[in-house]
């Protein structure tokens, strides 16, 4: 069952700054659509309005090509995962998954048939007779998601579900709920602040942002040809690198200088001026000089095994993080020169994107037969 987000605007008294401003984009059927932002952006009222637990101020909400405005949530055939479980103590494994289906009336025998089915997907079978208390946090959010599925409802709405567990068993989760999502067919809208659920799980991103939508892409296109500073700032670790270049000459240019020796070479020239170019850590060449050489001074190093994270300080002031392969030493307050290597994105006065460098690093992209 498809969505679609016609002009969506939500503001709570009359006069205020909305909470979300025109807000358009359409969820195909089956796929998982991720919404992603920082806290306070409007990704969990977005969600709710979907639910029907908040109701729209403006625009139009469509579910499977009906108007669901001023439809109630219990008519919306749509289950949800919150962040906090929202389990009952007092109930077991089991009859926290069937309470809904019991609430709706359904016979016992389709219930104990659909309990069952939905413990099985996620492997709590053996827990079924337990109490919350007696479970880890990881087997109280599948006890949500058992009962979200037993609900047969074809659309899933999850609300940062993940955040209150520890990062491995997240890392876990994450390929559970998008293997579940797959086998069931769900239409899933996922609401999350965290870049890497968004990258690893979704068919589609929704980038929010200061009310608005900033970006809908793939997770690929996003990371590759982001709209904006904000979108590129927020998605990819470390941080991607923003530094203040010029055009060389009076005319237009296919060249943007950073400094004497970190200069990007467009594919296309670009109108005299100063603009935002945006490089990636792993983009960035670094090598050790001398001391009265280079254009940057190390301030920290971060060895993380298979990666080395290094961060300076230009000869400008700016810092700069840099991302080498592998086990790097090198010392601190090392001079280094920096210089840019493959893709860049150049950015407005706006913070817009209006030209990139290269584009896309094919070489990096490896297809596995």
């Amino acid at each position: 069952m498809g969505i679609e987000l016609k002009g969506i605007t939500k503001t709570y008294d009359r006069g205020d700054k909305p909470v979300l401003s025109e807000v358009n984009a359409e969820v195909q059927d089956g796929e998982l659509f991720v919404i992603v932002g920082p806290s306070g952006c409007g990704k969990s009222t977005l969600l709710r309005m979907v639910a029907g637990i908040i109701p729209i101020s403006d625009g139009i909400l469509k579910i499977n090509g009906q108007v669901m405005n001023s439809v109630p949530p219990k008519d919306r055939n749509l289950s949800m995962v919150f962040q906090s479980y929202a389990l009952y103590p007092f109930l077991s494994v089991a009859d926290n998954v069937a309470f809904g289906l019991k609430a709706r009336k359904m016979a016992a025998a389709e219930i104990t048939q659909r309990v069952d089915d939905a413990l099985k997907m996620v492997n709590l079978t053996k827990y079924r007779d337990r109490k919350p208390r007696e479970l880890s946090g990881g087997q109280r959010q599948r006890v949500a998601l058992a009962r979200a599925i037993a609900s047969d409802s074809k659309i899933c709405l999850m609300d940062e579900p993940l955040s209150n567990l520890d990062a491995q068993l997240r890392v876990r989760m994450r390929s559970e709920i998008r293997e579940l999502q797959r086998k069931l067919g769900l239409t899933l809208i996922y609401v999350t602040h965290d870049q890497t659920e968004a990258m690893t799980m979704a068919d589609h991103v929704m980038v929010l942002h200061d009310q608005h939508v900033q970006q809908i892409d793939s997770p690929l296109g996003i990371y590759n040809h982001p709209a904006n500073h904000f979108v590129a700032q927020f998605f990819g670790t470390p941080q991607i690198n923003l530094l203040t270049a010029t055009t060389s000459g009076k005319g237009t240019s296919h060249q943007l200088i950073v400094d004497e020796q970190l200069q990007v070479e467009l594919d296309a020239p670009i109108a005299a001026g100063t603009y935002t170019v945006g490089i990636r850590p792993n983009q960035l060449g670094m090598k050790t000089v001398a001391a009265n050489n280079g254009n940057a001074t190390v301030i920290n190093v971060e060895a993380l095994g298979d990666q080395t994270i290094i961060e300076a300080v230009m000869d400008n002031d700016v810092e700069v993080r840099i991302v080498k392969d592998g086990q790097v030493k090198i010392a601190l307050d090392q001079r280094v020169a920096v210089t840019a290597l493959g893709p860049a994105f150049v950015f407005d006065d706006n913070e817009s994107l209006i030209a990139e460098q290269g584009g896309v690093n094919h070489d990096r992209i490896v297809a596995v037969n």
